[in-house]
């Protein structure tokens, strides 16, 4: 079982900068590719950034175009989104996500299995 907190969201000025963290519980968090998923109402929900459980590779979705970047802290069970540059666009509710242990880097919300409860982010212009 892996349970998921999200932390960090609020309310910040185009332009400004927010860490959002995601603390996991349960074994072996370190086996796990971890997700970054944002929805905005109205809007289906999409994957901004994952990164894997080994390789430190990352994935992006195309239209941050670098503004939002993914770590880990394997000792820490803690995932990070640093989001930068925000644009009013980027206001959503946004979630961490763990994948099946030992898997692949995904930006496929079906390839992951743990959610957490979301965070608001908001940007105002």
């Amino acid at each position: 079982q892996v349970q998921l907190v999200e932390s960090g969201g609020g309310l910040v000025q185009a332009g400004g900068s927010l860490r959002l963290s995601c603390a996991a519980s349960g074994r072996t968090f370190s086996v796990y590719p971890m997700g970054w998923f944002r929805q905005a109402p109205g809007n289906e929900r999409e994957c901004v950034a994952a990164i894997s459980w080994s390789s430190g590779r990352t994935l992006y979705l195309d239209s941050l175009k670098g503004r939002f970047t993914i770590s880990r802290d394997n000792a820490k069970n803690t995932v990070y989104l640093d989001l930068n540059s925000l644009k009013p666009e980027d206001t959503a509710v946004y979630y961490c996500a763990a994948g099946r242990a030992y898997s692949g880097t995904s930006l496929a919300a079906d390839t992951y299995a743990y959610w957490g409860q979301g965070t608001q982010v908001t940007v105002s212009s």
